[in-house]
């Protein structure tokens, strides 16, 4: 049976073909930097435990023992498996950092040095190496030893005490935004460090830590703190301080966001609902001065909301550009023709008779856009592959397999 990998497996033309990154770690973080670059053309070997692998291959829902949640995450990647207990599976680690461009880690801090890999160790081995180390704290500092996941960095780093309603505990968004957030900010310092590279010959560390990923979006947050005493607290559906930007229910039950807080957008916004009043009122003219009527803005804004239909309300805030939206649902998302018009929701073969749609690919390159070669793979799809490339004969990768190296 052909393997999916080697299903009509697109050309990689991307901007990083030719980079070679070896990924280890599990989760989120670690791998989702490593799809993005994968996508973008870099070959990703990611390094699994034999008969286990990465954890999210059992996460949410599953098909044929692994999630679907893998085949995105994993998109593009070559699995391996190695079992890093064993002299021999930490040999096997050692050529492949070797021929690597790229390592991209999620340990807690220490688990390399333990393994023999500091970053010292690592530069002695390939002067050129570039090492992206993803952990809850970073790799310094009075809690760098502590377990931090997404969800406690979004907490230490400020977002959580910003969200929800004002009169509730905190919520969370309903995805590991800390975790992706954290990867983003890898891919960048990854590819800050690869121009480095090219400058100098020299590969570096990229120290990212979750929680100080998630401080990095706190926008005003600290000199609003600093300067005025200010400690911004969670404001529900609206944008405090910026008026009017909030959640509106509509007469049908629908939920309307409404973005009107641009001065000229305001104007039309008030006209729009028949408030020229409020349009001429010089008092609301700018942002300043809407915040101290922002109760009464707001008020009016869903009255009139609640006497119409979602799509009414949208149908005459549209004719007056003002920016506003209905709250998708994956199913509003895959029936609109704006993801469908920029290539945001692609469909490839998935298994033996059927097909699964798939995030497209962020963002969009003119000449060298990313693609999906291929959905997440088999545990230890690669192993014979990767290892020959590495110079293993076939009797080495078979004894290997059979000592439970591989």
């Amino acid at each position: 049976m052909t393997n999916q990998s080697e299903q009509s497996t697109p050309t990689n033309n991307g901007p990083l073909a030719g980079i070679r990154v070896l990924e280890l770690g599990s989760l989120i973080a670690g791998p989702f930097a490593s799809r993005m670059l994968g996508e973008f053309g870099a070959e990703v070997i990611k390094v699994e435990t034999p008969g286990s692998g990465d954890p999210i291959r059992k996460w949410r829902v599953l098909h044929e023992g692994n999630s679907l949640w893998w085949a995105v995450q994993a998109r593009n990647k070559k699995s391996i498996t190695l079992n890093l207990k064993t002299e021999d599976g930490l040999a096997v680690l050692r050529k492949l950092i070797e021929s690597a461009d790229m390592l991209v880690e999620n340990f807690r801090p220490g688990q390399l040095e333990k393994w023999g890999l500091s970053p010292e160790q690592l530069q002695a081995m390939n002067p050129a190496l570039i090492v992206v180390r993803l952990s809850g704290y970073g790799q310094t500092g009075p809690y760098k030893d502590r377990p931090g996941f997404g969800a406690i960095a979004e907490s230490i780093g400020g977002m959580r005490f910003l969200s929800g309603d004002t009169d509730r505990p905190p919520v969370r968004v309903g995805i590991s935004i800390g975790d992706s957030l954290a990867g983003l900010h890898a891919v960048i310092g990854a590819l800050m460090a690869l121009q480095h590279r090219h400058k100098t010959g020299k590969g570096q560390v990229v120290d990212v830590a979750l929680y100080e990923s998630v401080f990095n979006m706190m926008e005003s947050l600290l000199p609003e703190y600093d300067f005025a005493g200010v400690v911004r607290k969670r404001s529900g559906a609206s944008l405090p301080g910026i008026v009017p930007s909030n959640t509106y229910t509509c007469g049908c039950g629908g939920f309307i966001v409404i973005g009107g807080n641009g001065d000229a957008i305001f104007k039309r916004l008030m006209i729009a609902i028949g408030r020229t009043d409020f349009a001429e009122n010089p008092d609301m003219a700018s942002n300043d001065g809407r915040v101290r009527h922002t109760e009464l803005i707001d008020s009016t804004i869903a009255q009139w909301c609640q006497e119409r239909r979602i799509d009414d309300a949208l149908e005459v805030l549209e004719k007056a550009d003002v920016p506003a939206s209905k709250i998708y649902s994956i199913e509003d998302i895959v029936q609109d023709p704006q993801f469908a018009a920029r290539g945001m929701i692609e469909e490839h073969a998935f298994g033996e008779n059927r097909t699964l749609k798939v995030p497209g690919v962020v963002p969009k390159l003119s000449e060298t856009p990313g693609q999906t070669r291929w959905l997440g793979p088999k545990l230890g799809e690669h192993n014979a592959q990767v290892l020959a490339d590495l110079g293993y004969s076939a009797e080495d990768i078979q004894r290997m397999a059979d000592d439970g190296v591989i």
